[in-house]
């Protein structure tokens, strides 16, 4: 039998996701809704089986392993598996470099 996981935003996950859905709806709002409505589907799909998730690359060279990823193309939703829950982390476009988003929101804290 498997076991069942509760998928949980966080804050910094859901502004993430509010503040893509913004900038894509001032061009295209059917595009915004199609975006909200794929990233969340792939984030509920890793509440059900989250080691299906890879471990997020540019994390596991430095040694980090606790946060895995899954692609809803071209965005990357990063999650950690805690005890029974999953907790969506963050939400990034693949196409940006991981290190420099990570650290501006770092530094914006």
């Amino acid at each position: 039998m498997s076991q069942a996981y509760h998928l949980v935003w966080t804050a910094n996950a859901l502004e993430d996701l509010l503040e893509i859905i913004a900038y894509i709806k001032e061009d295209n709002p059917d595009a915004a809704e199609r975006v909200y409505r794929s990233i969340r589907e792939k984030a509920e799909s890793s509440s059900f089986f989250p080691l299906k998730g890879r471990v997020v690359p540019e994390l596991e060279r430095e040694g980090i392993t606790l946060y895995r990823e899954i692609v809803a193309p071209p965005w990357r939703i990063i999650y950690r598996i805690m005890d029974e829950r999953v907790y969506v982390m963050a939400i990034v476009d693949s196409r940006r470099n991981l290190e420099d988003l990570l650290l501006r929101k770092l530094l914006k804290k």
